[in-house]
């Protein structure tokens, strides 16, 4: 900013403009609220079905939290035009207090036409009037003023660029929306985007050759700015992409003696973090510079970077940062597409991950793998983006996604450390799959059962032809992941362990041979099994008491039919490992890990009956335990006959003027039991 603009500047069109912005929030967050109470609200009670139940709730859904967006970054807009016009109004009321004093002194400030000024004298004493004087003043005082008008002109001038910069920022970060973004004053943002800078020349010039004391700093700044827009996309842009694999190939590979890796290896893990949330964040911006670093991030994945004793691929890099943060989207989609592909390119992936001349022993500090199957950290991503996940796995071109890491994927230990724990990569798929088919990140223990779309059920469907294919070589890492979406589903699982036949006219039917064989792999698992047993008891307790059907007693045969099914299971998975039984040996019901989030909520009626079920289940398991695994003939169906009888007292319960005694119902429940028992014996082709 010259002398001249800021000598003359009009700001009470920049206070209007602040006014106007301030007052537009105030009106949009009275409309936030009423989006967010009234419509979303009311779409959130509504039950939808069909089209509207994909479409118009998840519009309605995204149209109130726009209305947030919208005041958040008018409000953000408004501040920082405040700020701006009271700064720059402060400035230039120091100019004219400077220009004052100057004149008293007999020294004036012009513009020289090209943003430049000169101090000179006001007035020469030769040419005062007769009888006159002017005051005097030195050199010194010349050199003061030129100084001080130089020092206000530049805070003009930062004030006025950084607010630009910001404001620039913060619309281009959603071009066809709003952003989140949120600051109150301009100087968080100017400072942010500083601070960002600053790192980005330390990580480019010293990379890991800073001192210690310099990367606490940066590990504190990061902390800091962790949910910083304006920093996130300063820094990632101003990095860029190859910037970023670059500096976390050479941080983590130690051949070069780095102090770094010796004095600071312990908190490598909380670095790994705060940059990762740094760069999740960034994605978020819609910004053509943000699209154009995404874009460049997913070609650089399969390119191999250099440190100084190996090479490194781009994928296995970013891969470990993409383990915490929520990513944007379309770049995952993008990303685990590009990924898929290289590997498929590979024919043996894992014998490229565990490459390198020698290999960089690890590249994740955040948990037990090292971090060189890509796979890990790209599904630890898609977990907690359901969205994105439940787009991955529907996903067949240009690869079926689901096939590939479901079904084909090479795996390989990636924690030679500890020979006895299970897949990373295969534990964060299961991870990703269950935000796919079901909409919850199943490690936020905050997060709550969504209503289930038809994408949902195609990811379910998908996953039961995929991994039942895999019989007996079905991952263990997935199990319980399996458990948690089965009970999610548990309407169309309990209708389908419970149908007669099958019918290609029944769209909520699933395949019941596919429906058996993974059930049968869960119940080798206690944890798995229960989580199943437990959403499935709820169920059945929910279908007696919300019953719907023509005839009601329909209600107690198909939860008999659903026991004697999941009997089968079981008994199928004792004979898979009837040379291992160790945890039917341990038994104790204690209520299953992760189901919580699950389970769909029952009502009033149907929850009272859970904990007296539960209690009968937990009863015929503990008889299993001193039982022989061979299979329970007879009408009676006695491995189950508590958890019937529960059944067939809630049903009684729900329907207490159907006349029917309770010996007739127990029969009957046992029976549908058995009946149920048998058809899926024929499923799995027993004799």
């Amino acid at each position: 900013m010259d002398l001249d603009a800021l000598r003359f500047a009009d700001f009470s069109k920049l206070a209007t403009a602040a006014g106007d912005w301030s007052a537009m929030a105030k009106k949009l967050w009275e409309l936030e609220d009423d989006a967010r109470a009234d419509l979303g609200g009311k779409a959130a009670k509504a039950k939808w079905a069909g089209v509207n139940a994909t479409v118009t709730k998840g519009f309605i859904g995204k149209t109130a939290k726009e209305f947030a967006d919208a005041a958040t970054e008018a409000t953000s807009i408004g501040n920082i035009l405040r700020d701006t016009h009271s700064e720059l109004a402060d400035y230039k009321a120091r100019l004219d207090e400077a220009l004052r004093r100057g004149l008293e002194k007999n020294l004036t400030v012009a513009a020289t036409g090209d943003g430049a000024f000169t101090v000179t004298m006001n007035i020469h004493p030769d040419r005062t009037a007769k009888g006159h004087s002017v005051p005097e003043h030195t050199e010194a005082d010349a050199t003061a003023l030129r100084d001080e008008v130089q020092r206000i002109l530049e805070g003009a001038t930062e004030s006025d660029s950084t607010a630009a910069k910001a404001l620039t920022m913060l619309v281009s970060q959603s071009p066809y929306g709003f952003s989140d973004a949120a600051y109150y004053d301009r100087d968080r943002a100017a400072d942010a985007m500083k601070d960002a800078d600053r790192i980005a020349r330390l990580l480019k010039g010293k990379g890991d050759n800073m001192s210690p004391e310099e990367f606490d700093q940066l590990n504190r700044d990061l902390a800091k700015y962790k949910d910083d827009r304006l920093f996130q996309e300063t820094l990632a842009t101003t990095l860029g992409p190859r910037g970023v694999l670059e500096f976390w190939a050479d941080l983590a590979d130690p051949s070069d003696g780095s102090t770094l890796q010796r004095t600071r290896h312990d908190q490598l893990g909380d670095f790994q973090r705060n940059f990762s949330l740094t760069l999740a964040g960034a994605t978020q911006s819609d910004s053509p510079a943000m699209r154009a670093w995404e874009n460049d991030m997913v070609k650089l994945g399969e390119e191999r970077i250099q440190t100084r004793g190996s090479q490194v691929y781009g994928y296995q890099l970013m891969s470990n940062f993409m383990r915490n943060g929520d990513w944007d989207n379309r770049f995952l989609g993008d990303y685990g597409n590009a990924l898929i592909a290289t590997e498929k390119k590979m024919k043996l992936p894992a014998n490229y991950w565990n490459g390198g001349l020698p290999a960089v022993p690890k590249l994740n500090f955040t948990g037990e793998d090292f971090g060189r199957d890509p796979m890990t950290g790209f599904m630890t991503a898609l977990a907690a983006s359901p969205g994105a996940a439940t787009e991955f796995f529907t996903t067949t071109q240009p690869t079926d996604n689901a096939q590939y890491v479901l079904g084909d994927r090479q795996t390989f230990d990636d924690t030679p450390l500890n020979s006895k724990d299970g897949n990373a990569a295969r534990e964060a798929t299961g991870a990703a799959l269950v935000a796919a088919a079901t909409g919850v990140d199943p490690n936020d223990v905050t997060a709550r059962p969504e209503d289930l779309t038809p994408e949902h059920r195609k990811v379910l469907d998908r996953s039961l032809k995929y991994l039942s294919a895999r019989g007996d070589d079905f991952p263990p890492e997935m199990r319980d992941d399996m458990a948690k979406i089965l009970s999610a589903h548990s309407d169309v699982v309990h209708h389908s362990a419970s149908s007669l036949s099958a019918d290609e006219g029944d769209a909520r039917l699933l395949d019941r041979g596919q429906l058996l064989e993974v059930s049968k792999q869960l119940s080798r698992d206690q944890n798995a099994y229960g989580m199943l047993n437990e959403a499935m008891n709820r169920e059945m307790l929910k279908d007696i008491h919300e019953d719907r059907s023509a005839d009601p007693k329909e209600t107690l045969l198909r939860s008999g039919s659903t026991v004697g099914f999941l009997e089968e299971a079981r008994y199928q998975a004792l004979k898979t490992d009837k040379d291992d039984p160790s945890w039917d040996a341990k038994w104790l019901y204690h209520g299953f890990g992760g189901a919580a989030n699950f389970i769909p909520v029952l009502g009033d009626a149907a929850q009272r009956g859970v904990d007296a079920l539960a209690y009968q289940w937990q009863l015929d398991e503990q008889a299993r335990i001193n039982a022989e695994t061979a299979r329970q003939n007879g009408e009676a169906f006695a491995v189950r006959e508590h958890q019937l009888q529960a059944l067939a007292d809630e049903w009684i319960k729900a329907h207490p003027d159907s006349g029917a005694s309770r010996y007739v119902l127990t029969t009957d429940i046992n029976g549908a039991a058995f009946d149920g028992n048998q058809r899926a014996q024929g499923l799995a082709g027993d004799q």
